[in-house]
């Protein structure tokens, strides 16, 4: 595994208004409704279905927005460069499903691993949650090598309406 310092950061839930803001594409009252200032990526094209469907997910079970996605926070930097979470809270048999994503401005310089590792340990603290899953694209091996240093074990494929195919992997949760 690296042993490069990561940096630190801290998952920062977002609540309704900034969810339906970023979902329309509006940063400026995202920004007003959010903890932590976020930068244009952030409302931009590429996430906003991701904003879409946590809107609407908090609407209907507002429970759900400490568990949904939210802001990689750069507690260092004081900077937004990602977004990271569950699809939602533990479901009946203690499944959490974990994504994340960097804003290209910030790639490769650690985020994803300290998101992830973030969400392992508030996995692993949560007494509800049994297992963690992620799904990955097959081509994306990146992600693949980064959830495989964790523990992550292929269980099966699936399909989704957005994304393709992807291959499902898990692990137990209080696998640190």
């Amino acid at each position: 595994m690296d042993r490069t310092p990561l940096p630190e950061v801290r998952i920062v839930h977002l609540n309704g208004p900034a969810f339906q803001a970023l979902a329309a594409g509006d940063l400026a009252v995202a920004n007003a409704a959010s903890p932590v200032p976020l930068p244009p990526y952030f409302a931009g094209e590429d996430w906003r279905g991701v904003w879409l469907r946590r809107s609407r997910q908090v609407a209907e079970d507002p429970g759900s927005a400490a568990w949904v996605t939210g802001v990689i926070w750069d507690v260092q930097r004081e900077l937004a460069v990602g977004r990271a979470g569950y699809h939602g809270p533990p479901d009946e048999s203690g499944m959490v499903e974990i994504g994340y994503a960097v804003d290209p401005a910030h790639r490769r310089r650690g985020y994803a691993r300290a998101a992830l590792e973030a969400l392992l340990q508030r996995a692993a603290r949560e007494p509800r949650v049994r297992t963690v899953r992620v799904t990955i694209g097959p081509d994306n091996t990146a992600s693949y090598r980064l959830a495989s240093q964790y523990g992550f074990a292929e269980v099966g494929e699936q399909w989704d309406d957005e994304d393709g195919l992807e291959i499902v992997y898990e692990r137990p949760a209080n696998h640190l």
